[in-house]
């Protein structure tokens, strides 16, 4: 059995809500095992933007220059799978919605057919959606007031928006792996392909 205790989840912000699932142990199928190899590539990836990230807010934060941080924002692009693909931390925002969407429209009603016991695990995961598509447009809002004007203000809602997106986005990526990668485990192929 697997618990999880977010303070965002579907009742909201500062409010606790457990999410437990439990699953007999189906066969694994050699593929199975390779998507579930295949997300965790794909979180991979966005975990390691995201501890670089967390640098560059804590840079924000300890007041270097804009036209640095911009710089080291631009310097994803040439170490990282991701940022080669979406320069940029706006285009960042836009990948990370994009994979929800995909996910949401074709991977989520999947698991709700292959394995119903999931469901509240796949509602928890579509409120997670929800809310770190929130926080993508307050990293993208902030992203953009970024400009070569040393403004605090517009420091600090960038800082606090990226080590919000970070904190939340990590957690939802852990919960996501934790609950659904066994049922992934016995799939064949992709529901969809």
């Amino acid at each position: 059995m697997h618990a999880y205790v977010s303070n965002y989840a579907a009742a909201g912000p500062g409010r606790a809500v457990a999410v437990a699932e439990t699953m007999t142990p189906a066969p694994r199928d050699p593929r199975g095992e390779a998507m579930v190899a295949e997300l965790k590539w794909v979180h991979d990836m966005i975990r390691r933007d995201l501890r670089t990230i967390g640098q560059l807010a804590a840079d924000a934060a300890a007041g270097r220059a804009a036209g640095e941080i911009q710089a080291g924002l631009r310097s994803l692009a040439a170490g990282g799978p991701l940022w080669q693909l979406k320069v940029g931390c706006l285009h960042y925002c836009r990948f990370v919605h994009s994979h929800h969407h995909a996910e949401s429209v074709l991977l989520f009603p999947a698991l709700r057919r292959t394995n119903p016991a999931l469901n509240p695990v796949v509602d928890k995961l579509e409120a997670d959606h929800d809310h770190v598509s929130d926080l993508l447009d307050g990293v993208e809002t902030a992203a953009q007031a970024l400009g070569g004007a040393e403004d605090p203000a517009v420091r600090s809602r960038l800082v606090k928006a990226l080590q919000q997106l970070s904190a939340d986005l990590l957690a939802h990526l852990q919960y996501e792996e934790d609950h659904i990668s066994d049922t992934l485990r016995t799939w064949s192929d992709w529901p969809w392909g």
